[in-house]
């Protein structure tokens, strides 16, 4: 057996459940880039980026399957992860490009509110940016109140990768409403450690958030002097 094959098809079983060893992985990896990102750290991106990959194979169950994990393909859950991915990357670029104009020793990105003139923007986009997807993972088989859920982790999770990325303080909102839905959905479905991942996260977020607001109102008085 390669090791590939292994890591696809490792499991822990926990009475009459099975979770697999890179959801695990993929969770502490996800928790780790959110650590980094509440500090403003570039490595926040990378680490997030190969989280997502593994837990992108997770949920396409029935396309990755491996032993007795649920085997469903939840596409909003897995077109969120590699959404994560591709926003990522631009993330990336744009906190490491920030650095080395500022220099390394500076934080990665300078947080702040968003104006008036880009929730203009951002607001019809997000709301079409929804039903869109709603529409797409319909035709892909999904249906109920799943689907009104699924759209939004995804929707929410563009969002809120976007703004990270931009320095928007609100993003951290946006990840609390993520998880409030994220929990529910991942546990009904077998999903245990992401569902922990989500509710391990809220703690982490709200402090995100507190610390991005003090940062924002005193780089706000610092350059009003």
């Amino acid at each position: 057996m390669s090791v590939i094959t292994w890591f696809f098809e490792s499991s822990l079983h926990f009475g009459s459940k099975s979770i697999a060893v890179r959801e695990i992985i993929g969770g502490v990896l996800g928790l780790t880039s959110a650590i980094l990102g509440m500090r403003r750290k570039v490595l926040a991106w990378p680490i997030g980026i190969l989280g997502d990959a593994l837990l992108f194979t997770v949920f396409l169950g029935a396309v990755f399957a491996y032993a007795d994990q649920p085997s469903g393909n939840f596409y909003g859950q897995a077109s969120r992860n590699l959404l994560l991915i591709i926003v990522s990357v631009y993330g990336w670029i744009r906190w490491t490009n920030h650095s080395r104009a500022n220099g390394l020793e500076q934080p990665a990105v300078n947080p702040r509110w968003t104006t008036m003139k880009e929730k203009q923007v951002l607001v019809p986009i997000i709301v079409l940016f929804f039903f869109l997807s709603m529409q797409i993972f319909k035709g892909l088989g999904e249906s109920g109140s799943w689907l009104l859920v699924d759209t939004w982790i995804f929707t929410g999770t563009a969002l809120a990768t976007y703004g990270m990325s931009r320095g928007y303080v609100e993003f951290w909102l946006v990840w609390i409403a993520v998880d409030l839905v994220g929990v529910p959905f991942a546990f009904k479905n077998g999903y245990y450690p992401t569902g922990t991942l989500y509710a391990i996260y809220l703690p982490f977020v709200i402090w995100g958030f507190i610390s991005w607001l003090r940062i924002s109102k005193q780089e706000k008085l610092a350059t009003s002097k």
